[in-house]
């Protein structure tokens, strides 16, 4: 049997992007928001039903832009489960990340715990939609209104998720897309930021062009975050087929819980009510005294396999080595725990079922 890596990117047909760039060495239009980068902004603000739509380079500063076009201080409270890159956008603004403990179902920011946290300092909340597994968003907003408090979600892993009928895309003042080569839908390198006020808008589309007011004055201090043609080319192609992949997603998730659900000891990715998932990731939190077997010990014995599941997320943002000594992990216990048990298993489109069922098995054999 190949590798089998946790995710693999999906591509269109070659000759499907070929044509997509073909007239590009006709217009030599390459980046700086050409035709590409525009049809693509408007066939996302469709899909994902956003009032607008903003394109990035990359998911990462989607979120530190986003951060910087709110003109925040002091402290913002999110989750340590997470990606680095959450985290790190916001301690780059210059903004004190406070922690937040997660639920013990959905692995998202527990919203009953959100306002002890609150300070003269807090200036927004930004949660994180883990796995694709929605926030609860009436909460957080009602928390985030009763305090006049930005809400910006990282919904890194959660593209083409609706929630009670409502694209993802229309909760909170934002929310962050990555369209990293490894997502449900990507640009090889690419995210957005969707948002409803216009205002913020225009603010974000001068951050991410150096500031720049047309050709002769910048009015602030910005950088360069553009999404290029080539990119754009390849979201492009990749929306044409993205429900399409979704469903075969669907299948190889159903597949895992059909093998799984049953086995004490493995909890496995809830299924939210309301919720139209992605099925982005299949997360496991092993309990080793009742299954019999750790996540580490089931991850190693994978490996031997040439099947490379993933810690995800292990450690916490809250325990890297670069923020040493400034939080303190056991203050979040449910996120410290699910970081320790949790293990995420391969899912991707094209897995073939009878991989999943050997996967399953090499898992359950782990069983004392």
């Amino acid at each position: 049997m190949d590798r089998i890596n946790v995710t693999r990117t999906s591509l269109p047909a070659f000759e499907e992007y070929c044509a997509e760039i073909r007239d590009m060495w006709e217009s030599r239009w390459l980046t700086n928001m050409g035709e590409r980068h525009e049809r693509l902004r408007g066939k996302l603000q469709d899909y994902l039903e956003a009032r607008h739509v903003e394109l990035i380079a990359n998911g990462h500063l989607s979120i530190e832009l986003a951060l910087q076009a709110m003109n925040l201080t002091g402290e913002v409270i999110t989750t340590p489960f997470t990606f680095a890159s959450t985290t790190h956008a916001i301690a780059r603004c210059g903004l004190t990340p406070v922690f937040c403990d997660i639920t013990p179902t959905d692995f998202t920011m527990d919203a009953s715990k959100i306002e002890s946290l609150i300070t003269e300092k807090t200036s927004a909340i930004l949660p994180v939609h883990v796995y694709g597994n929605v926030c609860d968003v009436e909460a957080v907003e009602a928390v985030a209104k009763r305090h006049k408090l930005k809400v910006i979600y990282d919904a890194a892993h959660s593209f083409g998720v609706k929630y009670k009928g409502r694209g993802i895309a229309n909760f909170g003042d934002a929310s962050c897309f990555s369209f990293h080569a490894t997502k449900v839908f990507h640009t090889i390198e690419g995210g957005a930021v969707t948002y409803p006020d216009i205002a913020f808008g225009q603010h974000l589309a001068r951050l991410k062009n150096f500031g720049l007011d047309g050709q002769e004055d910048a009015s602030e201090i910005g950088g360069n975050a553009k999404l290029d043609e080539f990119r754009a080319a390849m979201g492009l192609c990749n929306l044409r087929h993205i429900d399409e992949e979704i469903a075969k997603r669907k299948q190889v998730a159903e597949r895992y819980r059909e093998r799984l659900e049953s086995a004490s000891g493995i909890q496995l990715n809830p299924i939210q009510r309301g919720v139209t998932p992605n099925y982005a990731y299949f997360p496991a939190v092993f309990d080793e005294e009742v299954f019999g077997a750790g996540r580490d010990e089931i991850q190693t014995k994978l490996a031997s396999y040439d099947i490379h599941a993933r810690k995800y997320f292990y450690p916490l943002t809250s325990e890297f080595s670069c923020y040493k000594d400034r939080f303190d992990s056991a203050l979040t216990p449910v996120a410290k725990q699910v970081s320790r048990r949790a293990l995420t298993l391969p899912l991707y489109p094209d897995l073939p079922l009878d991989v999943v069922d050997k996967i399953c098995d090499i898992v359950l054999s782990c069983r004392k």
